[in-house]
């Protein structure tokens, strides 16, 4: 067995413990006897996961234990609050959600691609306490440390036209800021196309990549990265004025499995709406949490420069500006910066 797998099956018993009950311990003959290994190798594990910075109580005539006020991501607990289902819809527009939970992975992004390529099933998320080479778009990295934020990728089989898939994001975009908006309080505005804000700073990026023919889709990739619990000091100086996080702006700690299954939840049943209706069904809810219409914005592309006011989206997702000269543009892709 490698000892990732080990790592992996050790946290999960701590987990269902600490969910029965909070700092609950379990021994180390009884993990050895779950697992088939010796003693010795629990031990061994265990301490490279508190070495890594997980938080494990241990003693020698007690056993090992999560402790109580640390927030590490329990899949079964994201898997229970991404139940949660509008009673409108009936259990009809319920996803089949499967969690895959990764201590560390180089992008849940890329494995997430890897699986849909092999046959992943949709719904198949793909969630981790770190990643290592987080992407955003154009090519940046996205700063994912252990034990802050949600990183989560997830695979669609969407059933429309490649060109409409572009409004997924758009979709993800609300579910994730009516999410934080439960969970926490806080009313994240949305940046056209990808970006949650907060104070002005961003606290959740999306990520959409598309494998499709001529007339279908094969799989799409949605990835999502969220601020949770970072502190001031976590963010590295180049990006500390930039980015913020869910625990900064409320001023306490929030659970990352509740806020990913909440995410989940809200996400399904616009999901559905999209590939029933198209993206107009969630458009007016866009608008009303839009940090883009009614602002001055410049958009840059690898070859051009659009500066004006963003005055509507239209029923596709597309953002539209109008310049000085009175002209209209309707612009799908690019880099937007809000001009103060």
């Amino acid at each position: 067995m490698k000892d990732s797998s080990v790592k992996e099956r050790i946290l999960k018993a701590l987990r269902d413990s600490h969910t029965e009950k909070p700092g609950q311990p379990v021994s180390g003959g009884e993990l050895a006897k779950r697992l088939g290994v010796s003693r010795a190798a629990v031990w061994k594990q265990v301490e490279d996961l508190r070495r890594s910075g997980y938080p494990i109580g241990a003693s020698p005539r007690i056993g090992y234990w999560l402790e109580p006020d640390e927030d590490l991501i329990i899949p079964e607990a994201v898997a229970a609050a991404a139940e949660r289902v509008d009673a409108a819809t009936d259990g009809r527009r319920r996803v089949d959600w499967r969690i895959k939970y990764h201590l560390s992975l180089a992008s849940t992004n890329d494995l997430a691609m890897q699986m849909a390529r092999e046959g992943s099933p949709e719904g198949t998320v793909v969630i981790a306490e770190e990643q290592t080479r987080g992407r955003g778009r154009l090519g940046r990295s996205w700063y994912s440390p252990k034990g802050t934020g949600i990183w989560m990728s997830i695979i669609l089989r969407p059933t429309c036209a490649p060109a409409a898939t572009t409004a997924v994001t758009l979709v993800a975009a609300v579910a994730a800021a009516r999410a934080i908006e439960i969970e926490t309080g806080l009313k994240p505005g949305i940046k056209w196309p990808n970006d949650l804000l907060l104070s002005g700073r961003k606290a959740c990026g999306i990520l959409t990549e598309i494998s499709a023919e001529l007339d279908r889709v094969n799989y799409l990739i949605l990835g999502l990265g969220v601020n949770v619990n970072h502190r001031v000091d976590d963010f590295a100086p180049e990006i500390s004025g930039l980015a913020t996080s869910l625990r900064i702006e409320v001023g306490r700690r929030v659970s990352r499995s509740a806020l990913a299954g909440r995410i989940l939840s809200e996400f399904g049943p616009r999901y559905h709406d999209f590939l029933e209706r198209g993206f107009d069904s969630t458009r007016r809810e866009w608008m009303e949490r839009s940090a883009t219409l009614r602002r001055a914005v410049v958009v840059t592309g690898p070859a051009s420069r659009l500066e004006g006011l963003a005055i509507d989206l239209d029923p596709d997702g597309a953002l539209v500006i109008k310049t000085s000269d009175g002209d209209r543009h309707r612009v799908t892709g690019g880099e937007v910066t809000l001009r103060t």
